[in-house]
């Protein structure tokens, strides 16, 4: 019964690595669009779900899937897919409130378990300075919302509500209670 990982993500893999069972990355190729009119609760919880019914598997193996988007100001904020979008999301974000949501799909067999964690945060005003020297980090450039709480983005960050690995990328306690239900012979 192979654990899979449906993520190319490095912080899924370092944070699904804290359970100590051995896993397998795959990664899952599928059309990440999701509807701006729709709930983004609803559909990111559906993008996770369409990664790990992507994954090729054999009977009894667990994919756990993930996908996480930042929401401010009811805008779903993505990937940047450039410095000065970057720049323009970290100005939108600057002394604000906004969610982070990540869709969870943990699926074996016939059962499909799908979850959607919301983590609420508040990042304090930022000056120019700060926004474009962290956004010549690079840091920026691979993460929803453009930030990585778990780097520079940390230092923005006033308050936060919810589970903090939710924000890295992955609920891991929301995963350890569907695990014990799905896969108990795991714990």
């Amino acid at each position: 019964m192979p654990l899979i990982l449906a993520s190319q993500s490095p912080r899924r893999r370092e944070l699904l690595g804290l359970f100590r069972i051995p896993f397998a990355v795959r990664v899952a190729d599928i059309d990440e669009y999701m509807d701006p009119e729709k709930d983004p609760a609803a559909e990111v919880g559906r993008v996770s779900r369409l990664k790990a019914e992507a994954i090729p598997r054999d009977a009894g193996d667990i994919v756990i899937a993930a996908d996480t988007i930042v929401v401010c100001q009811g805008k779903v904020l993505g990937k940047p897919h450039s410095e000065e979008e970057a720049v323009q999301t970290l100005r939108l974000l600057s002394g604000r409130d906004h969610q982070v949501m990540t869709g969870l799909t943990v699926l074996r067999d016939h059962r499909t378990v799908v979850h959607t964690e919301i983590t609420d945060l508040h990042f304090r005003p930022l000056s120019e300075k700060e926004i474009r020297d962290y956004v010549a980090t690079g840091e920026p450039m691979d993460k929803a919302g453009s930030y990585g709480i778990q780097g520079g983005a940390g230092l923005f960050c006033e308050r936060m509500v919810g589970d903090y690995y939710n924000v890295v990328g992955l609920p891991l306690c929301r995963l350890a209670l569907i695990l014990k239900e799905i896969a108990p012979e795991l714990f």
